[in-house]
């Protein structure tokens, strides 16, 4: 009997060499043939799973969306779901802190920067940025008026400024400018100011 093919495995498998090269190469040197080649695979693999390299690109982004949601749920199984530890499970799971979230950081990097000069990149690629901050948002309204921020802050402000900072942490720590427990020490500082009037 021939095997059967597990179709969404082999997708996946294709997904992640796609990551692989967007994260040591960038994407201008993600193509259905150097796909092929990082996943092993034939091309004629590759044009079956992905009609076109658009596909692919929207593929690699779903999948960059759930590696972040299972790093932020991992973090959050892991310590108090109050809502600061809400956003210290967030926005930490934005920092990178070893090889394979380094590697999708990278890969982020590739996709923002090819998406500065192509709209329908840049279009489905503020999906996942847009969900976070509504998220976020509604976090934090939620915090503050359960009276664990101050009523003077703005929520959406605060939380556009929070994800800004932890992406410009994020440059630093792949720059080695600084180490990703200093770019916590940040984030708790700010976080620390945020949710002040809880531990009064």
């Amino acid at each position: 009997m021939p095997r059967q093919v597990d179709h969404d495995e082999r997708r996946r498998r294709l997904t992640a060499a796609l990551l692989r090269i967007a994260g040591t190469r960038g994407l201008r040197a993600v193509s259905m043939r150097e796909i092929a080649a990082e996943a092993g695979v034939s091309l004629r693999v590759v044009q079956y799973y992905f009609t076109n390299k658009q596909a692919l690109l929207e593929s690699g982004l779903t999948e960059l969306g759930a590696r972040m949601d299972r790093r932020v749920k991992q973090r959050a199984a892991a310590g108090e779901l109050t809502p600061r530890g809400v956003f210290a499970a967030v926005l930490g799971a934005i920092l990178p802190f070893d090889e394979q979230s380094e590697l999708d950081s990278m890969a982020w990097t590739a996709y923002y920067t090819a998406a500065l000069t192509d709209p329908a990149l840049a279009a489905v690629g503020l999906t996942l940025p847009n969900a976070l901050e509504n998220f976020l948002t509604v976090r934090l309204t939620a915090a503050q008026q359960a009276g664990d921020i101050a009523p003077d802050r703005d929520p959406r402000t605060e939380v556009a400024g929070l994800l800004a900072l932890a992406n410009g942490l994020t440059s630093s720590v792949l720059s080695r400018q600084r180490s990703h427990e200093a770019a916590t020490e940040i984030i708790d500082y700010h976080l620390d100011r945020l949710f002040e009037p809880a531990a009064t």
